[in-house]
């Protein structure tokens, strides 16, 4: 017969996903969920780029310093910059015109 069908787990509260998984990961929650790289890193990973593409590859490394800078302080200028952000920034946007410059013969 039919007649107990879809009611047998009603005591259980476990069964069908009515309070997630039992076992959970040490790991924090926004670790899990793959966001991505954090905007400290992206902001290091600019300014050694900007200071790298002084030396060598200034074409590459510039714009490279420049969207790890903007990615960093979080696409937009309002609110509180970090500090090495607005460096990689700054530096890779510099790094960029003088690469442009020497591109074009102007030559620093």
């Amino acid at each position: 017969m039919m007649a107990g069908f879809g009611r047998r787990t009603g005591g259980y509260p476990r069964s069908r996903g009515r309070m997630g998984p039992r076992w959970r990961s040490p790991r924090p929650s926004g670790a899990e969920a793959g966001g991505g790289t954090d905007r400290a890193t992206l902001a290091i990973i600019g300014v050694i780029c900007a200071i790298a593409g002084f030396f060598t590859l200034g074409i590459v490394l510039g714009p490279a310093a420049v969207v790890c800078g903007w990615l960093a302080m979080g696409r937009t200028w309002s609110g509180a910059r970090p500090i090495p952000a607005l460096v990689a920034l700054v530096l890779g946007a510099i790094d960029t015109l003088t690469a442009i410059m020497w591109l074009a013969g102007g030559g620093l």
